[in-house]
């Protein structure tokens, strides 16, 4: 099968930290570790386990840092390369193992690609205490090696399929997944919104985990697929207090509105006035930006995951209100910390999706995405804004890293196309 397929390397770390600003040919080109090329088409592991045609997967923030090692090293004992690359999959189901009954062959399927203790071969009296509540995401085991085995090998480390070397991610022609990883589609969903359902599950878990009561004000920073569906999220679970969006760009803009924020503002000057407009009042200190006392909005949501975004979040957040971390955030030096504690702020992080209580029972995130969407009518789909095929994999990443010049929310690839 076709497969765009990173590679890892010290020298290619080193170009790809001094030059790739230079040239893109260090990031996604010729002297890059990325390539096009014939990967063997994964087999079936056991019988529990699904092989699907990719009709589209989207290009994520994390797959760009992954390219550029622009993540944090602690993650790096937790995936495992060469990989194929690609998280947000939608496919089409190709082939069952015997033991499958929760889809057939023929549907339209999303994929949970986070590794859970089921995927690696442990049985449910095994599984680890995050797996056994339903919160695979932070498996214990991503770093050790499974019982399953892919090609007569123990499945590698890892915890996400696309950043692992047994299980080939959504920008190749095929994937293979446990049927506990993957889920219908309803028919009543299109496409360019069901490819949507991974990055929508993460902004979703962000607002189950963290539920903004009744009174609170909601501040979101961040432009992107993440932000707009956290946007999407609060009005999907009832919330009907104000939603604040903060959004460099003016399409973007748009949709926000449109998916239900109250109010859209750039940063800077715009960000400033809405929180005088809440009550704080500002003051400048003998050395450094002016700060803020009383007003302040009682929940924000950082979806960007930058030194300036978790600056602005604690320093936005009004008094024992809480920030939730949905941005990768690696590192963030000479942060101040005041606020954290002068303010008796409640920080907390969220990843992935998983098993999650709503209205008395239990749900996997994916579901209610999907259950949110069909009975609602926010446009989502629009979020996908650019589709190329796999063939044109470089213009796909430079329109997804360039997102002022492109005009880009979401790059999708469709291997058929």
């Amino acid at each position: 099968m076709k497969g765009i397929t990173f590679r890892i390397s010290i020298p290619r770390y080193a170009a790809a930290r001094s030059l790739g600003r230079l040239s893109p040919s260090f990031l996604t080109g010729g002297l890059s570790g990325l390539r096009l090329e014939d990967v063997e088409a994964p087999a079936l592991p056991g019988p529990d386990w699904i092989k699907l045609d990719v009709i589209a997967c989207g290009v994520c923030g994390s797959d760009l840092s992954a390219l550029r090692y622009a993540g944090s090293p602690a993650m790096e004992p937790f995936s495992s390369f060469p990989a194929v690359l690609g998280h947000e999959i939608l496919g089409r189901v190709s082939e069952v193992g015997p033991g499958v009954t929760r889809v057939q062959a023929g549907q339209r399927v999303v994929v949970d690609p986070m590794i859970s203790c089921t995927t690696r071969g442990f049985s449910a009296e095994e599984c680890c205490v995050a797996c056994a509540a339903g919160r695979h995401a932070t498996c214990a085991r991503a770093g050790e090696d499974g019982l399953t085995k892919v090609a007569g090998r123990p499945l590698s480390a890892g915890l996400t399929i696309g950043y692992h070397r047994d299980l080939p991610g959504g920008w190749g022609e095929y994937v293979i997944a446990h049927e506990s990883q993957v889920f219908g589609v309803p028919d009543e969903l299109s496409d360019n919104a069901a490819v949507l359902t991974e990055p929508l599950a993460v902004a979703l878990h962000a607002v189950l985990g963290n539920p903004p009561a009744k009174d609170d004000s909601v501040f979101v920073i961040g432009s992107g697929a993440i932000a707009l569906g956290t946007v999407w999220a609060l009005r999907a679970v009832g919330f009907e207090g104000p939603v604040l969006a903060q959004v460099r760009r003016r399409p973007e803009r748009r949709l926000a509105l449109e998916l239900g924020a109250s109010q859209v503002i750039g940063p800077g000057p715009e960000a400033r006035q809405a929180l005088i407009e809440t009550g704080a009042s500002a003051y400048l200190p003998p050395v450094g930006p002016e700060v803020f006392s009383g007003g302040g909005f009682s929940l924000v949501f950082d979806c960007v995951g930058s030194p300036a975004s978790l600056d602005q979040a604690f320093r936005y957040t009004a008094s024992r209100g809480r920030v939730v971390l949905e941005g990768c955030v690696y590192h963030a030096r000479d942060l101040d910390l005041t606020f954290l504690w002068a303010r008796e702020l409640t920080v907390r992080g969220s990843l992935g999706y998983g098993l999650e209580e709503w209205q008395g029972s239990a749900h996997h995130t994916f579901e209610l995405v999907h259950e949110f969407l069909v009975q609602g009518n926010a446009p989502v789909e629009k979020m996908v804004t650019h589709v190329f095929p796999l063939s044109e994999y470089r213009d796909a990443l430079r329109a997804a890293g360039s997102h002022a010049r492109s005009g880009a929310i979401r790059v999708v690839l469709r291997p058929g196309v």
